[in-house]
C-alpha cells in the first residue's frame, strides 16, 4: 500500500500544479500497488475542490485512482502527539506519518521534510523522481 500525501493527489489532479508530470508518473509506475490517503489528507485535497464547486468530480476522480479512505482511530492522540513533538511537522503530515506506521505503508510526498522524517522514524518513501 502506499499512502498519498496531498501534495502528490493535488499535483495529479491539477495540470497547472508544479508536481503535475511527477505525481502523474509516479502514480502511474504503481499502477500494481494499492492507494490510500487519511481522512485528513484527503479532506485537504477536498479543499480546493470545494471552492471551485468540483467536490463530486474529486470524488469520482478519487474513485477511478482507488484511493481507500483511512480514518483516524480513537486512541490515536497519543502517538500523533508524540509524532508532532518528535518531528515538529504539522498536524496533517503527522496524520499522514501515523497512518503509514498502522498500516505500514510506504508515502509518497513531495514534501522534503515530510519524507526527511518518514525516513527517520522508519517509514519507506515512495520516490516521486521529482528532485
Amino acid at each position: 500500500m502506499i499512502l498519498l500525501d496531498a501534495s502528490v493527489l493535488i499535483g495529479h489532479f491539477e495540470p497547472a500544479d508544479a508536481h503535475h508530470a511527477h505525481a502523474t508518473a509516479l502514480l502511474a509506475g504503481h499502477l500494481t500497488d494499492s492507494f490510500a490517503a487519511s481522512v485528513i489528507t484527503l479532506a485537504e485535497v477536498y479543499t480546493g475542490a470545494a471552492r471551485s464547486r468540483q467536490g463530486q468530480r474529486l470524488n469520482e476522480l478519487l474513485e477511478e485512482l482507488g484511493v481507500e479512505e483511512l480514518d483516524l482511530p480513537a486512541g490515536a492522540a497519543l502517538r500523533l502527539g508524540e509524532l508532532r513533538a518528535a518531528t515538529r511537522l504539522k498536524m496533517p503530515d503527522c496524520c499522514v506519518l501515523y497512518t503509514a506506521e498502522r498500516h505500514g505503508a510506504a508515502i509518497a510526498t513531495f514534501d522534503d521534510t515530510l519524507a526527511a522524517r518518514a525516513g527517520d522514524i522508519g517509514i519507506s518513501v515512495v520516490d516521486g523522481g521529482h528532485r
